[in-house]
């Protein structure tokens, strides 16, 4: 159970500054409360815990002015109606009822009280309706999802209509088709070769493994859209990772690991031998993808699938600062001093 201060600390972090500028008092018989994102609206421990704090030190609530409806702090007008107070401090909203919810998801993502996982998917799907032309990335930043769980519910879904660009967190409108968005990258690859996977991944609006697989096919000379199906499948005909058109034989991962096995600087060494025990437990081929994703059990899926995206994003960053290294373009010398 939190204490009063710690929930004190978690409102004003969600909210900001105490007293902001804008901020009047309204009376607590104009608002009105609902179209929150929690299935269950109001905690009774929170707002009891905020009935304790003096309402001089909590920051304003947030109301949407065509309807007075409560777009944050549900809570603390609750804590101010339990004190036996006919006003509370708040700014007000103006837009549409639609950007108040997007305002409203946004808030309850760094609030004291944490959106459940299903009250984010439920959110998400809603905000999917509302805003069709957002993107994918842009849509789970706002509800505390990855791309891909959006990704899944836009696909499950039967009521957004089928959009040729989507706007991204930058606001800046990108191509739907994954072709298009390769060929994008490609292009910026081309004319800023020094720029990170992740940056131009950011830019065009897809993975940073796609960027790498791009990067790939261009020095290979090929098209960077894939002639076929993107994904392999691995034993009993499971989808379960990305693999080239061609696979070259030296990018085999047990000839690449069979390769610094008997490379005798890490072979003689026991922080060379630490490497290779690591590498090896985090190889990952078809028949171990496959046997993974038999052992997953349903309820699991989804947390295992977060946890995976959050493996390769570091990989693919580990990546890129080793391709860096190799290039020289990160000098040892800065190197042994961040490693010390």
């Amino acid at each position: 159970m939190r204490s009063v201060g710690a929930r004190l600390q978690l409102v004003q972090s969600a909210s900001g500054n105490s007293s902001p500028a804008g901020a009047v008092d309204v009376g607590l018989q104009e608002i009105r409360f609902g179209g929150s994102p929690r299935f269950r609206e109001e905690d009774v421990e929170h707002t009891r815990a905020l009935a304790e704090i003096a309402a001089e030190i909590l920051p304003p609530i947030i109301v949407h002015r065509s309807s007075m409806t409560v777009v944050d702090g549900l809570h603390r007008s609750r804590a101010a109606l339990l004190r036996g107070e006919r006003t509370i401090r708040a700014r007000f909203f103006d837009g549409t009822p639609e950007e108040a919810f997007l305002l409203s998801v946004k808030a309850n993502q760094a609030h004291g009280l944490p959106l459940s996982l299903s009250e984010r998917k439920a959110a998400a799907a809603r905000l999917i309706r509302m805003f069709p032309h957002h993107s994918d990335r842009s849509i789970a930043a706002s509800a505390g999802l990855s791309d891909k769980t959006v990704a899944r519910l836009r696909r499950a879904s039967t009521e957004h209509p089928q959009l040729n660009t989507r706007t991204g967190v930058d606001g800046r409108g990108r191509p739907v088709d994954g072709a298009d968005r390769r060929r994008l990258a490609a292009r910026l690859l081309t004319l800023e070769p020094h720029r990170s996977l992740r940056d131009i991944a950011g830019e065009v609006g897809i993975s940073p493994a796609t960027v790498l697989d791009v990067r790939r096919r261009i020095a290979r000379g090929e098209d960077p859209v894939p002639a076929g199906p993107a994904r392999a499948g691995g034993p009993s005909g499971v989808p379960c990772h990305r693999a080239p058109a061609r696979r070259d034989p030296a990018h085999d991962p047990q000839t690449l690991l069979r390769t610094l096995r008997r490379d005798p600087a890490l072979r003689s060494s026991e922080a060379g031998r630490e490497l290779l025990r690591r590498l090896h437990a985090h190889l990952l081929g078809p028949e171990q993808c496959a046997a993974l994703l038999r052992q997953a059990p349903p309820h699991c899926r989804e947390r295992i699938a977060d946890l995976a995206e959050v493996y390769a994003e570091g990989w693919h960053a580990l990546s890129e600062s080793l391709r860096d290294r190799s290039r020289g373009s990160w000098p040892e010398t800065e190197t042994k001093g961040r490693e010390s």
